[in-house]
């Protein structure tokens, strides 16, 4: 958590699928969160506490401003909220993202990223 916080932060809010109303997402880009981690491959595989597990292209973390999210509403997110981390795609910004396509990259209760 210590990594993330160093790193740049952004927000943005936006409506998903979640919550019934927008929320404000704060954390670092996930293009720079693996550029710190020194990771290259072509997928992203995002794990959850659960060990519910998404792939996410690499090509997303340069083509969208994804977050990894470590605040909502300016607060930390427990687990029960979500947290501790999020991968949030800025749904609002494109059409396109609001789809199940791309709600189905989104990790909540983030645990691990394997990239490959």
């Amino acid at each position: 958590m210590q990594m993330l916080e160093k790193l740049p932060q952004h927000t943005f809010t936006t409506r998903t699928p979640w919550y019934p109303d927008a929320v404000t997402f704060t954390g670092p880009l996930l293009r720079d969160v693996i550029k710190a981690a020194g990771g290259q491959g072509s997928t992203i595989t995002a794990v959850a506490l659960n060990d519910y597990k998404t792939e996410i292209p690499f090509a997303d973390a340069q083509r969208h401003d994804v977050i990894v999210a470590r605040l909502m509403n300016q607060r930390p997110m427990a687990v029960r909220e979500k947290g501790p981390l999020f991968i949030v795609y800025p749904f609002d910004t494109k059409a396109e993202l609001r789809t199940e396509l791309y709600y189905n990259r989104s990790a909540w209760q983030l645990r691990v990223l394997r990239i490959r």
